[in-house]
């Protein structure tokens, strides 16, 4: 009988997690959490479901906490998941079909179904949003971006039919505190890179996004909050590129009083 490791990422989780993990019974033989510096009830919830716990000391971004969670993984199939995802009764017996009977796929792309302050989005290029999620241990390993981490599977990929809950924005000081953390990741990760940006740069970056949230990926259907997620992601878009301009603004003034 093929056994399943869900594997999980944490940081100040408490809010999230006991929910997350009390969806997963009946079809997890293990889990896995990695935790960073949680001070909150993170780590006694996940204590409580029995979870194997690492603390490593530092954080290497997303990709490589995520693969640090796989290693520590023995289940003959994995599950990575998200403090803020939930199973439902129908995808958990979806997913024990899957792994019980799939001999020639070795990852599955779940449907996830995201809230955004009040409902779930539909649109606004939130939904259909498959994700590669339930794979085969040895198959797959996660990118080592800082953050926006994918899967990068080695063999077939199938679709799952139904979607697990992501309550990804329970309200607006959510919003602008995500915002703030991943654009700055973000810039950071395209700095890296050697990708350079500038003040117009960001504004039509950031325009651009929120007309493609709210009128090419029919964001006006969501109604109030298709609106307010299209501003966010302009702001974030918007943001991000300030952030990589003020960082080669940083490094070209440090390199001026090096000299």
């Amino acid at each position: 009988m093929p056994t399943l490791s869900v594997i999980l990422i944490t940081r100040n989780e408490e809010a999230n997690l006991a929910d997350c993990l009390a969806s997963l019974e009946g079809i997890a033989q293990q889990i896995v959490v990695v935790d960073t510096n949680s001070t909150d009830n993170t780590l006694e919830i996940a204590k409580k479901h029995g979870a194997l716990i690492s603390q490593p000391a530092d954080w290497p971004g997303f990709g490589s906490q995520k693969n640090r969670a796989l290693d520590l993984a023995t289940g003959d199939w994995i599950l990575s998941l998200d403090a803020d995802e939930r199973l439902t009764p129908a995808l958990r017996s979806e997913i024990l079909t899957a792994i019980h009977h799939s001999a020639h796929v070795d990852c599955f792309a779940i449907p996830r179904l995201s809230w955004y302050c009040g409902r779930f989005i539909r649109h606004s290029g939130w939904s259909p949003d498959y994700v590669d999620r339930l794979f085969k241990r040895g198959t797959a390993r996660f990118s080592d971006d800082l953050v926006h981490e994918r899967l990068i599977p080695n063999g077939q990929v199938a679709k799952l039919e139904n979607p697990m809950l992501h309550f990804s924005f329970m309200n607006y000081s959510q919003v602008l505190q995500k915002l703030d953390r991943y654009s700055t990741a973000s810039a950071e990760q395209a700095f890296s890179k050697g990708k350079k940006s500038s003040p117009l740069t960001a504004v039509l970056h950031g325009i651009w996004a929120f007309t493609r949230t709210y009128f090419v990926r029919l964001g006006f259907l969501d109604g109030p909050q298709g609106f307010a997620l299209a501003i966010s992601n302009g702001q974030g878009t918007y943001y991000r590129y300030m952030k990589l301009w003020h960082l080669h603004q940083e490094a070209n003034s440090n390199n001026f009083l090096s000299k």
